[in-house]
């Protein structure tokens, strides 16, 4: 007969069986997913690796390109802008790298830059108390120097533009002679000074010797009402006046400030406005400073405006113009003549 020990002795064999199993299982589990994990871990680990070569490599490639630039730059801008007189325009918060690399590029290229003009935040306030003020001044100025305002192609930046308007006829002429018509130095002067006292703008060169090409820089970062920002508006209505003022007109910005969608030269590009201007988004590198003088140079033989650069542009940069080379003087080779044929020796006596 089976007793009350036999059962106890029956149980506790099947939890020992039990447990036993579950000890061994779940050891023999642990090491599976132990060398699972290490194994994900060495191949996640050589894929980091090779990730960090690829980009040590890109760097290197990047500074030896960058350098190859700077060193070819001279030559590649060699006469581009031989004569020309370039003034700079930069709008609140344009980044010196842009500023100073654009200059400096236009004085490798033979241009004489004129100066430049500081555009103010007040410039760009759209607030009727502000449009009030501009428009005081600009009739004002019109009126003194006999200037015809052009319509208003946006009621919003219709000041903005009259203002842009006179600006570019104190600062710029499509003629390449530097006393060519408009208004006396000491009228342009007057005029600019009108803004500045009123906090509108800051001049720095002598940028009433007009100068007949612009370039207009834009903001470091992009305004964050994207299309609709009044910097951008303002900008529209300044690039129009610039190019209908100047034999050519570009506008620049950095790779950073000119990434997203709503950078000022991305809305440029979105814009009409342009087919009046070229338009180059990296213009804080050697690349990009290059492409700057190359678009102004292209516009000023009578070419179209384009984009160029790395975000949304046309083209990297525009392909340089062929110098114009004389047309070689060909010396014909004298034919050997027959002794005794078709000459004479002469014999000393």
């Amino acid at each position: 007969m089976i007793d009350f020990r036999y059962h106890l002795v029956s149980i506790v064999a099947v939890f020992l069986a039990l447990a036993i199993g579950i000890v061994l299982g779940s050891t023999e589990l642990q090491g599976h997913t132990i060398d699972v994990l290490r194994s994900s871990s060495n191949s996640l680990n050589s894929k980091l690796n090779a990730a960090d070569a690829l980009r040590a490599t890109n760097e290197q490639e990047i500074s030896d390109d960058q350098q190859f630039l700077q060193t070819a730059e001279p030559k590649l801008l060699d006469g581009a802008l031989a004569g020309d007189r370039v003034v700079i325009i930069t709008e609140p918060g344009a980044p010196d790298s842009v500023t100073s690399g654009v200059k400096q590029a236009a004085g490798i290229a033979g241009a004489t830059v004129t100066g430049t003009v500081a555009l103010q935040p007040k410039f760009n306030d759209l607030s009727g108390t502000n449009q009030s003020s501009l428009s005081q001044i600009n009739g004002d100025l019109a009126a003194t120097d006999l200037t015809t305002l052009a319509p208003a192609a946006d009621s919003q930046t219709a000041y903005q533009q009259q203002a842009a308007q006179l600006i570019a006829s104190a600062i710029l002429d499509t003629k390449a002679a530097a006393s060519a018509g408009g208004l006396s130095v000491a009228d342009a002067q007057t005029l600019l000074s009108a803004y500045a006292q009123q906090g509108y703008l800051t001049v720095s060169g002598a940028v009433t010797t007009r100068a007949t090409l612009a370039v207009i820089v834009t903001p470091q970062t992009a305004p964050t009402d994207g299309p609709n920002d009044p910097a951008n508006q303002v900008l529209l209505a300044l690039a129009q006046q610039f190019a209908n003022a100047s034999a050519a007109a570009i506008v620049v910005g950095s790779t950073a400030g000119s990434a997203t969608s709503g950078s000022a030269i991305s809305v440029l590009r979105s814009s009409s406005v342009s087919s009046q201007v070229s338009s180059v988004d990296n213009a804080d590198t050697t690349l990009g400073q290059i492409s700057s003088i190359w678009a102004l140079a292209e516009q000023n033989a009578g070419e179209k405006p384009n984009s160029y650069g790395i975000t949304g542009a046309s083209a990297v940069s525009p392909v340089p113009l062929p110098e114009a080379s004389a047309t070689p003087t060909i010396t014909p080779t004298p034919r050997p003549t027959a002794k005794g044929k078709g000459t004479k020796s002469v014999k000393k006596k």
